[in-house]
């Protein structure tokens, strides 16, 4: 609910004198939709913008700031605030207070929140409590069915969304404190991933919406599934496309691999094609940034169908860590060697093929290597 920077009717000692007193709701709300809101928020609308900034005791302009951050709507000076708004103005005003966060943090805490729950937000209303509200019987409204069903589902999916955020807090701390010193902290040495699915643009002229959309989110859900059970961290969907990242190169290159595999046994999806790269990224707000991301995506554009190509640094990557060998013909030699010595050869995972170097707009002339899955101890030629 952002709101405008004016306002008046307080005094120096920051009470607020009587005012007149703006319509608590728009003529035009939906009297449903304020019953939900009220189940909702748990507490009725009291105050105006003006008036929960000042009980709060922040200012006018810090809290439009915040409100902007969270992604809410203008409202001008309307009465449509509760107390809730008030408490959450007044805790991120506090830890700036108590300097445990900048006034620039606090923003962006209320930022990467807001724009995390409104795409839940949407999901859930769009695509779960839509589906559980349609009317059992003939003759009753979805009006009838939706209050209760939000009544009894909204603690359960509270004590839910609390879990699951403890547990990836939980997750993400446990990597930043394994970071080697606090450099890496921000800007870390990760493996990123595009997956894309070819052909898009062709599809979305001859399918239907609904079509379209089923097959969005089976990508998308086959992609988050996958990420999350081989290690990895899914950063974000953009329809079509998928980005990841993994500390490791051998966990990035599995699931490049298992996205190729299974994607190739369902034969409602197109072909698919990902693009890997290993080096230093910024990350920022659950987001991955820098030339090493740049660099996944235009590998992404230039590979082959239902193929992973990865650049030079990953394939080193690879090699050091003992996930692929640096060419077949050493593998065939160290297979040789422990064969004469009578011990087990060395098992590799990943077989890797260069490619032709080519430019690259905007990263120059980049050498690709083309990533198979070894399979009995024999790979790519």
């Amino acid at each position: 609910m952002t709101v405008d920077d004016t306002g008046s009717g307080a005094d120096g000692d920051g009470r607020v004198d009587p005012e007149p007193d703006p319509d608590s709701a728009d003529p035009g709300d939906d009297p449903l939709a304020l019953r939900l809101e009220g189940l909702i928020l748990g507490a009725e609308r009291r105050y105006t913008p003006f008036q929960a900034a000042r009980s709060a005791g922040v200012s006018m302009e810090l809290a439009s700031r915040f409100w902007r951050a969270m992604g809410f709507a203008d409202i001008g000076q309307a009465k449509a605030l509760t107390e809730a708004d008030v408490l959450a103005l007044r805790r991120l005003a506090g830890l700036v207070e108590a300097g445990l966060l900048s006034e620039a943090m606090a923003v962006q805490v209320a930022r990467s929140t807001g724009q995390t729950t409104a795409r839940l937000a949407e999901w859930q209303i769009d695509s779960f409590l839509e589906g559980l509200t349609e009317p059992p019987e003939p003759g009753m409204t979805r009006t009838e069915v939706t209050y209760p069903i939000v009544e009894l589902l909204l603690p359960e999916l509270q004590e839910f969304l609390v879990y699951v955020w403890r547990r990836q807090l939980a997750a993400s701390a446990g990597r930043v404190v394994q970071a080697g010193d606090d450099e890496e902290m921000v800007d870390r040495r990760l493996a990123v991933g595009f997956a894309d699915l070819v052909g898009f643009t062709r599809l979305t002229r001859r399918m239907e919406e609904e079509e379209l959309g089923e097959l969005v989110e089976a990508f998308e859900t086959t992609s988050a599934d996958l990420v999350a059970a081989r290690g990895g961290r899914l950063v974000k969907t953009l329809g079509d496309e998928v980005l990841y990242a993994a500390d490791d190169a051998g966990t990035a290159a599995e699931i490049a691999l298992r996205l190729i595999e299974t994607m190739a046994h369902d034969e409602t999806m197109p072909e698919l094609r990902v693009g890997i790269a290993f080096g230093t990224v910024t990350t920022r707000m659950g987001d991955v940034f820098g030339t090493t991301v740049n660099l996944a995506s235009r590998l992404t554009s230039i590979a082959p169908k239902d193929a992973v190509l990865v650049d030079s640094a990953f394939a080193e990557e690879l090699i050091r860590t003992g996930d692929a060998p640096a060419s077949e013909a050493a593998a065939a030699e160290e297979a040789a060697a422990a064969e004469k010595d009578g011990e087990e050869p060395p098992v590799y995972r990943f077989a890797l093929q260069p490619m032709w170097q080519r430019p690259v707009r905007g990263l120059g002339v980049v050498e690709p290597w083309l990533l198979t899955r070894r399979g009995d101890g024999g790979g790519e030629s």
